[in-house]
């Protein structure tokens, strides 16, 4: 099973998250999240299921991480970058339980069948407490997110989502290695 300390090492990103009790609810969400969805490594999860050789799930997180810290360090407007990171580090937890290893292959779990990861995602983080702000951030990146009033900080994480998603899709379309 994935330990916290996998996590940790997985994800350095956390120690941009000042509040010590947020970072750690974040790990506890991770962690919630492989046991459920029976996961022994994080870097077997792929990015997305929508084309082959998405890359990794692991690497898109800390690609979005890295957009949003880089975003909010350059806006103006009073953000909460707490609040931002947990977000862009928890809007694909849920993937984690829609998907499942089966036979050696990554599928569409049954629970993925009714339940996308966004909402997937978000109840986990209510589960562990975190703050309504971060949990509206999770389920608000992805297309469920278009009929919300989106808050700033979701409206950053949700493009950023999206950028990455339409570059690795372009690139991979194209034939070109996608990392």
């Amino acid at each position: 099973m994935i330990e916290k300390r996998d996590i940790e090492a997985c994800f350095t990103e956390l120690t941009w998250i000042q509040d010590k009790g947020l970072r750690d609810k974040v790990v506890k969400v991770w962690k919630t999240a492989a046991d459920r969805g029976k996961w022994h490594k994080l870097q077997e999860i792929p990015f997305t299921l929508l084309f082959e050789n998405s890359g990794l799930l692991v690497d898109h997180t800390k690609r979005i991480t890295a957009l949003v810290q880089n975003v909010s360090n350059t806006r103006q407007e009073t953000l909460n970058k707490d609040y931002l990171v947990a977000g862009a580090l928890l809007h694909d937890v849920g993937k984690l339980l829609e998907y499942e290893l089966k036979d050696g292959k990554i599928l569409k779990s049954t629970f993925g069948e009714k339940i996308r990861h966004p909402a997937a995602g978000a109840q986990l983080a209510e589960e562990a407490g975190l703050p309504k702000e971060v949990v509206h951030i999770i389920a608000a990146h992805s297309h469920e997110g278009d009929t919300m009033n989106r808050s700033p900080e979701a409206i950053i994480v949700h493009h950023c989502d999206f950028i990455d998603f339409e570059i690795k899709k372009t690139i991979q379309k194209k034939g070109a290695p996608v990392k």
